[in-house]
């Protein structure tokens, strides 16, 4: 329910998502966003909208996003996230699928599939720091731990 909870709150999804400076809700399931991110030699702010979408409350859902990062070009993805209850917590399982345009599309294959895969390790990553500094800083979340794998 915690991990659910995190995954559904804004202000933690602001916290996880590398290089946001903007996450507001603009809908129901649906936001506007603004990152500034690095791909490869290539610095850009993209702003653009994110939609939850194939929503199992709470195992998983479905997050579309688009942005635009002016002659950088744009990007569109879309990640599935399902949460397995285990013995230690619980497991968070994704897949990320991205298209690119625009001058970063010109970078090559390989250089945005690591650059992606890198952008969603740290997602995660952060997203899993900011659910430990949840429940070390309220005690009742502490009483059931839950982690958080990413694989």
């Amino acid at each position: 329910a915690q991990v659910w909870m995190a995954l559904n709150d804004p202000e933690t999804l602001k916290q996880s998502i590398p290089g946001c400076q903007l996450l507001e809700r603009s809908g129901d399931n649906a936001f506007l966003a603004t990152a500034k991110l690095k791909i490869g030699p290539i610095s850009s702010t993209f702003k653009g909208s994110v939609q939850l979408t194939d929503i199992d409350a709470p195992h998983g859902y479905t997050i579309r996003g688009s942005g635009e990062g002016g002659i950088a070009g744009f990007a569109r993805g879309t990640t599935r996230v399902d949460l397995h209850p285990d013995d230690e917590g619980t497991r968070l399982l994704y897949v990320v699928q991205a298209e690119i345009g625009g001058k970063i599309a010109q970078l090559g294959a390989r250089l945005i599939d690591a650059v992606m895969k890198k952008i969603s390790q740290e997602f995660f990553a952060n997203f899993s720091r900011a659910l430990e500094h949840a429940e070390t800083s309220a005690p009742e979340a502490s009483v059931g731990r839950q982690g958080v794998d990413v694989g």
